[in-house]
């Protein structure tokens, strides 16, 4: 069992999160955990649930209450992925979400910067964090970096470069991961346009995702879009993603036809995706993911 003291810090770090979006005018919402169609993503597997599945994400139900009239939004739930165990991945993980109309991918790195240090002053963390033997400073500007500049900085080489060769995903986490600053937070952003299915794409750069992901000591904290409202745009990437979970063998998903019914309605706004038990990780020092849950696979 993981020690008491991680667990009462990771209520107390939930609780913290609640305030700073309650504060923040955000509504609070739930919404369904097993659902009849997961977001057709080709690398992330969902778990099958009675003929239906286990939810990868909110992500699709959150950005039809955005269609339905709710501006800003947020939820704390559990999601599931098949097949994901490791130091830093369990199948059932807890996940913070949040979405905000009229917006861009650019205010919520700065409004995730704000939550953070909201959760680590209401845990007396002061402004650094030690993580496996990094410091990490979060009181001054947090790096942001494109993926185009660190693909050239630390691989010598262009992404798009990379995507032709099929080592994109490769040198990603071999090369780029482990050559980000460990000494404080960093935004990695812009990504390939292939690279994000669900994000709108830069106006003056249509090849170039409004996307970031965050990183903190080495850990992948946050995954956000600007997101992608064009339904015939959405449709295709859906279609195509689902055309390669075919060629691979995967599990054949439905298509999520009343979410693309209700994307017609969704207003510009943009979203986010935060681990919450790996954020527990990093406010606990504890090396594996393990230590912040009351219950792993293996012990139940």
């Amino acid at each position: 069992m993981p020690d008491k003291s991680r667990l009462f810090i990771r209520a107390r770090a939930i609780q913290s999160i609640r305030e700073f979006f309650i504060n923040r005018g955000y509504l609070e919402v739930e919404t369904p955990v097993v659902i009849p169609a997961p977001a057709p993503e080709a690398n992330i597997d969902a778990i099958e649930a009675s003929g239906w599945f286990l939810q990868t994400s909110p992500e699709l139900c959150m950005k039809r209450l955005l269609a339905f009239g709710y501006n800003q939004i947020f939820q704390i739930c559990k999601c599931f992925r098949k097949a994901e165990r490791g130091e830093r991945h369990l199948p059932e993980f807890t996940m913070l979400e949040w979405y905000k109309t009229e917006t861009d991918y650019l205010f919520l790195m700065d409004e995730c910067e704000q939550m953070i240090r909201h959760v680590t002053r209401a845990l007396d963390k002061g402004e650094r964090l030690f993580f496996q033997g990094k410091d990490i400073d979060i009181s001054g500007a947090w790096e942001r970096i494109t993926v185009r500049d660190a693909f050239l900085k630390y691989a010598g080489i262009t992404p798009e470069r990379a995507i032709e060769a099929g080592t994109y995903d490769e040198i990603m986490v071999t090369e780029i991961e482990p050559s980000l600053d460990m000494g404080r937070p960093v935004f990695l952003y812009d990504y390939p346009a292939s690279q994000a299915a669900l994000s709108r794409t830069k106006k003056d750069d249509p090849g170039v995702a409004e996307r970031f992901e965050l990183y903190m000591g080495g850990l992948e904290l946050a995954n956000a879009f600007s997101e992608l409202t064009n339904v015939d745009e959405q449709k295709k990437r859906f279609l195509e993603e689902l055309a390669s979970r075919k060629r691979n063998g995967k599990t054949a998903y439905p298509f999520p036809d009343k979410f693309i019914n209700d994307l017609e309605f969704m207003p510009w706004s943009a979203g986010i995706a935060f681990g919450v038990d790996r954020l527990i990780m990093l406010l606990t020092d504890s090396p594996s993911i393990d230590d912040v849950v009351t219950f792993t696979p293996e012990r139940l």
